[in-house]
């Protein structure tokens, strides 16, 4: 794992978020989805949706990262063009009904970061997986 950054971001990131889905569940208050839910650490707004993609993006993250440097690089590019793009819609849909997952600005900047992060790792580095594969087939 220490030779392959997407194996490595990936193992980190997704342990980072399932830690954040467990956390969040104990601030999301009663509401399922919507608009409205729990501080966490007094930033980030979270629901239970919200908090459940939270789960469901670490353990895809984890399990890539734990997998092999492939599904990391595949795991992270997927994941990263996702959260570009809910990173730039977040601010079209922060108040309204389309806010499902109880998005606030700072989730916004957060979901954008991770993007960078994800994106650049997995577009830019461990190319020599994809040539192996393309000279395999």
């Amino acid at each position: 794992m220490t030779q392959s950054p997407n194996r490595l971001v990936a193992t980190i990131f997704g342990a980072v978020y399932l830690l954040v889905g467990v956390l969040g569940l104990f601030v999301a208050g009663g509401s399922f989805v919507g608009q409205e839910g729990g501080l966490l650490l007094g930033v980030f707004q979270v629901n239970h949706l919200h908090n459940i993609a939270h789960l469901l993006i670490g353990a895809v993250l984890l399990a890539a990262g734990l997998r092999n440097t492939r599904a990391a690089k595949a795991a992270n590019t997927t994941v990263g063009a996702v959260y570009l793009l809910l990173g730039i819609v977040g601010f079209f849909i922060v108040d309204t009904a389309l806010n499902i997952l109880a998005l606030n600005t700072a989730d916004h900047y957060l979901h954008l970061a991770s993007a960078i992060v994800l994106l650049g790792v997995g577009l830019a580095l461990d190319r020599d997986t994809t040539t192996a594969r393309r000279a395999a087939v």
